[in-house]
């Protein structure tokens, strides 16, 4: 007969027991998303309420909107509420209280974060969209009738740009003032270059088509030469990551593995300080990681 050590008998029944546990949970948890939408479909007015919430950051990332001050609040309260709901999911009112506090904050962030996104889309396509300019300019529009015709071969964040632009201009909006403006509200250093080009005419006059022509092949070679800057240090990026996630992806396997392992290590004082000090250690590593593998623009 095989003997079977103890311990070895004590890890299969625990894994034959969490396996149904897990599937009971992930029903669980589909169930309640269901209900949940079910709930917002039964009552038109709460629906209505969380489209105009969700409204900004979607405006946010597809036009670069900032949110009113209402409209933060709006959403200021469904990232708390959200933070409620799944912390209390995850473990009940001692993590959701906690992380009410840090709804706001989450959609404040995932505001800037989508409207930082959309920058950068700008800037990437800064070398099409003087290239567009550039071809209207050469067919013999002017810079205030080209702005607008270029919108027409682009799409995306540059084509709504574009569109604003044709559009203040056709306000009658003085074609330095509503560039200036543009300036100020992308907050760029490249589309504060690309600006410069396109004002540089009604100061030293030339040819504008020609220098925006440079200036794209400029935009370009410095878009490869970045990207290849971030290919080079996409280990050292993965590395940051992976030093953080493992020592967290180790406790939420033990405490899957044996139930109550996290409260009880938080139970006692010397090893909730020592794990808050390997918390931050890892975090500061983490951002020093990050800091010096970024590529800077």
């Amino acid at each position: 007969m095989i003997d079977i050590p103890a311990a070895s008998i004590a890890v299969l029944a625990a894994g034959g027991e969490l396996a149904p546990a897990a599937l009971v949970g992930a029903l669980a948890g589909g169930l309640l998303a269901l209900a949940a939408r079910e709930a917002v479909l039964a009552f038109p007015a709460v629906a209505a309420w969380l489209r105009l919430a969700v409204e900004p950051l979607r405006r946010a990332g597809r036009e670069g909107y900032a949110p009113s001050t209402r409209e933060r609040r709006r959403l200021a309260a469904l990232g708390a509420l959200a933070a409620i709901v799944g912390g209390w999911l995850l473990g009940g009112l001692e993590v959701a209280l906690p992380l009410s506090v840090a709804g706001p904050a989450l959609a404040g962030w995932a505001i800037s974060s989508r409207r930082r996104r959309y920058r950068a889309a700008v800037e990437r396509s800064l070398p099409e969209v003087a290239t567009a300019v550039a071809d209207s300019l050469a067919a013999g529009r002017s810079l205030r009738a080209s702005l607008p015709a270029a919108a027409a071969y682009l799409d995306g964040p540059p084509a709504a740009e574009l569109s604003r632009l044709g559009a203040e201009l056709d306000l009658g909006a003085p074609t330095a003032e509503t560039v200036g403006a543009w300036r100020a509200r992308m907050r760029s250093e490249r589309v504060d270059a690309f600006a410069a080009a396109l004002l540089s005419q009604r100061l030293a006059g030339g040819d504008l088509a020609g220098l925006l022509r440079r200036f794209a092949t400029g935009a370009a070679e410095r878009d490869r030469v970045a990207e290849d800057a971030r290919s080079a240090t996409a280990q050292a990026r993965f590395t940051g990551l992976l030093v953080v996630a493992m020592p967290t992806g180790g406790a939420l396997f033990a405490e899957l593995v044996q139930p109550g392992f996290l409260a009880k290590l938080m139970a006692s004082p010397a090893s909730a300080v020592l794990l808050a000090m390997a918390t931050g250690l890892q975090a500061i590593g983490f951002v020093a990681i990050r800091r010096l593998s970024r590529v800077v623009d």
